[in-house]
């Protein structure tokens, strides 16, 4: 900022703690923090250990991305993420669960990334979506842009899910010759 969007004052340097030189507005008497637009992405996940990836030609024609959307004023990243599934893919979350926030350099974007759990249904898509379907986990990487936030965010997913079943065959063999 040059100006303060508030006042239109011409800002000053000012010392803010440990935070360096910020640009401030002396008439409002506020510093101008760099803004970031928040975001979120989902991945959706149904029952059956799917995912539900999306085609959005205007992101590619050629891999498949998770449901994201800005964050509306007053809105939870929470009640974000149930928005923007039941607007992207028609569908109503059960249980949306913070997995990791993944800062998006290129677009000046902080998306915060959930885990959101759905009954598998048929999709009602939206018309910024070009089509959408269930992949099981084992192959949902694979349609992803390797690297890229989707692509990590549903590794992470995969991963924990993985673990998970591990420790409950542990459990089990564990808990055999108890009886």
């Amino acid at each position: 900022f040059k100006y303060c969007p508030h006042c239109g004052n011409k800002l000053v340097k000012k010392e803010i703690g440990d935070e360096g030189a910020i640009p401030f507005c002396e008439k409002c008497n506020i510093p101008l923090w760099d803004m970031l637009t928040t975001s979120i992405i989902a991945a959706v996940v149904n029952e059956q250990n799917e995912i539900a990836l999306l085609r959005q030609n205007y992101v590619s024609t050629v891999k498949y991305v998770c449901v994201a959307g800005i964050m509306k004023i007053g809105e939870s990243a929470e009640e974000a993420v149930i928005r923007e599934i039941k607007e992207e893919i028609g569908l109503d979350a059960d249980e949306v669960k913070f997995i990791k926030s993944y800062p998006y350099k290129k677009k000046e974007m902080l998306m915060l990334g959930y885990k959101a759990n759905v009954k598998k249904a048929d999709f009602k898509i939206s018309e910024e979506v070009d089509s959408a379907e269930w992949v099981k986990f084992e192959d949902a990487l694979s349609l992803l842009r390797e690297g890229s936030i989707g692509w990590q965010l549903v590794k992470k997913i995969i991963e924990s899910h993985d673990d998970k079943q591990s420790e409950t065959t542990i459990i089990k063999k564990n808990t055999v010759g108890l009886r």
